[in-house]
């Protein structure tokens, strides 16, 4: 009877730790659809963001305001330093730090900046889609879901985003395959803002020289 008894409760412990992961699993696929819904059923998006990158012997911090629009546009405008800008106009990237005498454009399809993995809210999100070994576990009050994006595996060991219990994404964190960490945080995030195309046009400076080549660090 005691070995029955113990058996059972085996069976039993072996089936609550399978209910367990299945209701985890069910909760993150709840958290990932959330996500998906709420970015879904936006047309822009403006949010204060700072910005940390440590790696390359480098330690750097720096802030600004994002402002993005669908399809495919997105501003990065800094305030330290002051003129500084990523800007995805729907067809190239432009990057530009003022003083410097070239301004670098590569074209989207080719982009594998750290910020692009956020060009996925400027489509039809689909987390599953975008991330590949995706997770989702609790943290504080809301959920931290990591995966590798698609097609930046040789650059990228692991993408944390941190979302909010209503599907807000309001931290990211990019763990590249060197060793370098960039983390972004987003706070005053402001939905449907009123915007143009012009918006996310980058005009060069007088003498400034446009080169085509990889988004700098």
């Amino acid at each position: 009877m005691r070995a029955k008894a113990l058996l059972l409760a085996a069976i039993l412990g072996a089936s609550c730790a399978l209910c367990a992961r299945c209701a985890l699993a069910q909760d993150g696929d709840t958290i990932v659809r959330r996500v998906d819904d709420h970015y879904n059923h936006l047309s822009s998006l403006r949010a204060h963001y700072s910005e940390r990158y440590s790696g390359m012997g480098m330690d750097r911090t720096e802030e600004g305001t994002l402002l993005l629009k669908k399809p495919g546009r997105m501003r990065w405008s800094y305030a330290t330093p002051v003129g500084k800008v990523f800007v995805l106009d729907g067809k190239f990237a432009w990057f530009y730090t003022p003083g410097d005498a070239q301004a670098t454009r590569v074209p989207a399809k080719q982009l594998d900046d750290l910020r692009s993995p956020l060009r996925f809210l400027l489509g039809h999100t689909q987390l599953k889609k975008e991330l590949d070994n995706l997770t989702v576990v609790a943290e504080g009050s809301g959920f931290r879901i990591s995966g590798v994006p698609k097609g930046m595996d040789q650059k990228v060991k692991v993408l944390s985003v941190g979302v909010t219990a209503a599907g807000a994404i309001d931290r990211m964190r990019v763990e590249e395959v060197d060793g370098a960490v960039t983390e972004f945080v987003f706070s005053g995030m402001q939905e449907n803002v009123p915007t143009k195309d012009a918006d996310f046009a980058f005009i060069p400076p007088a003498g400034v020289t446009v080169v085509e080549g990889l988004p700098p660090i």
